[in-house]
């Protein structure tokens, strides 16, 4: 049995668009966190809903566990935890109050009890924890598990008083910088054959995850960062190729993802990894998030030795209006410079696109589809603009926000605010933009295509018809020349 029990609340099947991907990743920040209650002399189980019944399995483990404490902490590595799904956010309720009913204290932590803290609070948890919080969590378990009250003293932890008010400790929002110096997650709490065999099934290899580094210093506008802020911290590349290595020769994994937020920020560093690496035989082919201005040539040098295969890059547009209005800090021209040097040291190049942020009009989602059209990534990844708390982009569409505040899974993409067009507008524009650059590589018929696009233009027309006073003019190209001549050109 164990005192702490920890879960997450993402489940596969809630989210089709996921499915259908079906590339599951165990989720580091709830085994990282089992990790540190482990070095501080606690039991600490896991129960992973990723792929097995979250209601039924929950419960087994909570007859096997007994915990005194469940901490439904969430795996704050994984993009799909940030996006604060409500259908996890139903789930982790489900998880505290089923946990609050078998006699268990609850503690809730991760980016939507961050937003949403009196909701939790009010749907079976008993404290919600801000920030960085694996030393908030062990600071607070051990004073439950002996004293069976509250340290007021210990960071970021958040509660109701008697009279239903949210009460905070005195520092709100802790950061941790002892979280890079805490050994691997704790994989061996989970079963990770589950991982293997739905891998191998859908892609014929056996991928799973790594994190090098935590947080971003970034400012976009749009990007929503309750946990880390903008502090960011790097392990060690001995350590992180020693996990490596234990993960190829011990689990036999052949595929890594990054789940870094930002990697390679630090060109030394990428070099000391690609060393470490290879001078510890474990090169395993990985992808990696990243941006452009950050693949310059001696980086993309050091992350093609270490064993790079892709990288996706928060591209975002290719109207430089857009994206200065993001604060994005970057420049069409060093997409341009980064997919030419990824091409060439043979590392796969992927977009990350976003339609509908404000002030973007058909003449910005145009200069979007050049770029993608004359630079031709390997992949692209298309979202909308998602309003989140704590960001300069909520604060500026928040009165526009009505009762639908977010969305119910990866795959729901629809705008909550004013945007130049509908959704349906943006889903036809993702479509066709989609068939086209898998066309590159899949050779799919052009007919199919031209279709797509004729969509995508005669809605566009159509709005701008109806709406005059608000779209600006621009001449819509001619949809067949402008599809063919792309189509007639060579892969490059």
């Amino acid at each position: 049995m164990a005192d702490i029990l920890l879960a997450h609340s993402y489940h596969l099947p809630y989210d089709p668009k996921q499915v259908r991907k079906m590339q599951p990743y165990p989720p580091l920040g709830t085994l990282y966190a089992a990790t540190a209650l482990r070095q501080h002399g606690m039991s600490a189980a896991v129960f992973d809903p990723m792929l097995q019944d979250p209601v039924s399995g929950f419960l087994d483990m909570l007859r096997q566990e007994k915990p005194a404490i469940l901490a439904i902490y969430e795996d704050d590595f994984n993009f799909l935890s940030k996006m604060c799904l409500t259908r996890m956010r139903e789930l982790a309720w489900q998880l505290a109050q089923t946990a609050r009913d078998a006699g268990a204290i609850v503690v809730a932590h991760g980016s939507d009890a961050t937003d949403h803290a009196q909701e939790y609070l009010h749907n079976g948890a008993d404290f919600v924890l801000v920030g960085e919080a694996e030393q908030s969590l062990v600071e607070l378990c051990a004073s439950l598990l002996t004293g069976g009250a509250l340290n007021e003293k210990i960071a970021g932890v958040l509660h109701l008083d008697a009279a239903g008010n949210v009460v905070q400790s005195s520092i709100n929002s802790p950061r941790n910088p002892d979280w890079k110096n805490l050994t691997k997650p704790a994989r061996e709490l989970i079963d990770l054959d589950p991982y293997r065999e739905a891998w191998k099934s859908a892609h014929g290899y056996f991928s799973t995850n790594v994190v090098a580094s935590r947080g971003c210093p970034y400012r976009c506008n749009w990007c929503a960062k309750p946990i880390s802020g903008n502090k960011f911290q790097l392990r060690s590349a001995q350590q992180v190729a020693a996990e490596l290595r234990e993960l190829k020769e011990v689990y036999g994994v052949q595929h890594i993802w990054f789940g870094d937020d930002i990697f390679a920020l630090n060109a030394h560093w990428v070099k000391q990894f690609a060393d470490e690496v290879q001078a510890s035989e474990c090169v395993l082919p990985f992808k990696i998030q990243s941006r452009a201005d950050l693949m310059n040539k001696e980086t993309v040098a050091s992350l093609k030795r270490a064993g790079c295969a892709e990288v996706w890059m928060g591209v975002e547009s290719g109207s430089q209006k857009v994206l200065d209005s993001m604060d994005k800090g970057l420049r069409v021209a060093e997409v341009e410079a980064a997919r030419t040097r990824l091409r060439r040291a043979g590392i796969r190049a992927c977009y990350f696109l976003q339609f509908g942020y404000p002030g973007e009009q058909w003449q910005d989602i145009q200069q979007t589809i050049s770029l993608v059209r004359s630079t031709r990534p390997d992949d692209i990844g298309v979202s909308f603009s998602y309003p989140l708390p704590g960001t300069a982009f909520f604060d500026r569409v928040q009165e526009q926000i009505g009762a639908k505040r977010n969305w119910t899974d990866s795959d729901d993409l629809c705008l909550m605010f004013k945007a130049a067009y509908q959704d349906e507008f943006y889903l036809a524009l993702r479509n066709a933009l989609h068939a086209e650059v898998d066309s590159w590589h899949n050779q799919r018929a052009s007919i199919d295509l031209i279709s797509l696009w004729r969509k995508v233009f005669a809605m566009e027309q159509s709005c701008r018809n109806s709406e005059a006073t608000r779209l600006p003019h621009f001449d819509a190209p001619n949809t067949d020349q402008l599809v063919q001549l792309q189509i007639a050109q060579p892969a490059r």
